[in-house]
């Protein structure tokens, strides 16, 4: 099987593709990136090392993609995977729909050109955010948990956001362009007959991910930690207690190998959540805690007010998941954390080398 992962040499491109390697899972890697993200070009070589071909290119321009070799199956790993992309100041919407979705119509037409497979690795951010940010919490242990006595939404419970919960807007521009890229990766596998397969991933994390708080809030934390640089709980009143869940993008593996062995009329379920769960969840005062027993204490900063989009507790139910693909997370969150903590330690200026200005 020959396998085309863009942005490759991103954290989650890089990363897949070296497990793949490892498990002999691909006759041929081709992977492609733009290096636009601070850190990216450290991934490079280390890819060619494993014989992967690594293409500079960008996938917002067809003639970059169109030129691509043919493969079988395509993994879409290249976003700005900022939820304040686009109304940060820094970087401007239209970047951001060029980036995440015109890129993701490019390599659907490659998929139909070349009759290939098409995974998109999509994000929790496409849920509604009103009926999240509106969820009555209760601080458990340091951590939001919504309040088991409430009315939840429809499709969201104790156990984390399913399928079944809207992706109406408002989600976010970012979030926008990942349903949007959802609906039309559904539309094109339908028409054009190759087959689809969307998974909606929680927070990835693990070590080598580049250490920016839009990229992963856990090596962010966990490295910016180690190496004394400033941290500020914002939003929630400054307290830290907001959760997220995190996914190692390895475990990825077991179900993308599943996905590929379907027949193209497969009846089973193509938008999946794929998330550690409630099992492998945190807030960021528990994670202060976790990275206090390992390193010193540091004073975090207190930021009161909310910014655009933030969601007090964002943990996806993987129940569909496991139902169907009987497909577990098999990496704990204490692993990734060690694991993030270990590459800091061996790392020390991970930061400087892979935060942008």
């Amino acid at each position: 099987m020959r396998l085309l992962i863009t942005g490759i040499c991103g954290f989650v491109g890089s990363t897949l593709a070296r497990a793949i390697v490892a498990e002999g899972m691909a006759s041929e890697i081709i992977g492609i990136d733009n290096f636009s993200r601070a850190g990216s070009e450290l991934n490079r070589r280390p890819l060619q090392a494993l014989d992967i071909r690594v293409i500079p290119g960008d996938i917002r321009n067809a003639s970059d993609v169109d030129n691509l070799p043919m493969v079988d199956w395509v993994i879409d790993a290249a976003a700005n995977p900022s939820v304040l992309a686009g109304v940060d100041g820094k970087t401007s919407s239209r970047q951001l729909v060029e980036h995440n979705l015109a890129g993701t119509i490019n390599l659907l037409e490659y998929c139909r050109n070349h009759n290939a497979g098409f995974v998109l690795l999509s994000t929790s951010r496409v849920y509604s955010i009103p009926g999240l940010a509106s969820l009555k919490m209760q601080v458990v242990g340091g951590a939001f948990q919504p309040d088991p006595g409430q009315k939840f939404p429809s499709g969201i419970g104790p156990q984390g956001v399913s399928e079944m919960y809207t992706t109406a807007p408002p989600v976010s521009l970012y979030g926008s362009t990942k349903v949007t890229s959802e609906h039309l990766a559904l539309e094109y596998g339908q028409t054009f007959e190759f087959p689809v397969w969307v998974n909606r991933c929680g927070v990835m994390a693990g070590a080598g991910q580049f250490g920016h708080p839009a990229q992963g809030i856990f090596a962010y934390w966990i490295h910016s930690f180690r190496e004394r640089a400033e941290l500020r709980y914002i939003g929630f009143g400054g307290t830290g207690h907001q959760v997220r869940d995190c996914l190692h993008p390895r475990d990825l593996l077991p179900l993308l190998s599943q996905q590929w062995a379907e027949p193209l009329d497969s009846q089973k379920a193509r938008v999946m959540n794929v998330s550690g769960g409630t099992q492998s969840s945190m807030s960021l005062q528990q994670l202060t805690g976790w990275c206090e027993s390992r390193y010193s204490g540091m004073k975090i900063q207190a930021v009161r007010d909310n910014r655009p989009f933030d969601i007090p507790w964002m943990v996806l139910d993987p129940s569909e998941c496991i139902d169907i693909w009987k497909w577990r997370p098999a990496t704990s969150i204490q692993r990734i954390l060690d694991e993030i903590a270990d590459h800091a330690d061996q790392n020390p200026d991970w930061l400087s080398l892979s935060v942008s200005s």
